[in-house]
């Protein structure tokens, strides 16, 4: 049986952060940019697995809003 898990994160650049974390993708991943969110679905046949998964994805994509949330407040000279 297949487990799935599919993660939504409202960032202010989805398309950046969507960009900066689909090479790290396994084949079992998929990223897409909905609205102003990053929207990721994982598959793993098991549940030890798919939560090992999502734990490096979470950091992932936790680090690339940051930095791009960051660079944005750079560009602009926003404090």
């Amino acid at each position: 049986m297949t487990r799935t898990a599919t993660i939504r994160t409202e960032v202010s650049d989805p398309g950046l952060v969507a960009a900066a974390v689909r090479p790290d993708n396994t084949a079992e991943m998929d990223t897409q940019v909905s609205g102003d969110a990053v929207v990721t679905r994982i598959e793993r046949d098991d549940t030890r697995g798919l939560q090992s998964t999502v734990d490096d994805y979470v950091v992932n994509v936790t680090v690339a809003a940051e930095v791009a949330q960051h660079a944005n407040r750079h560009t602009t000279n926003e404090s």
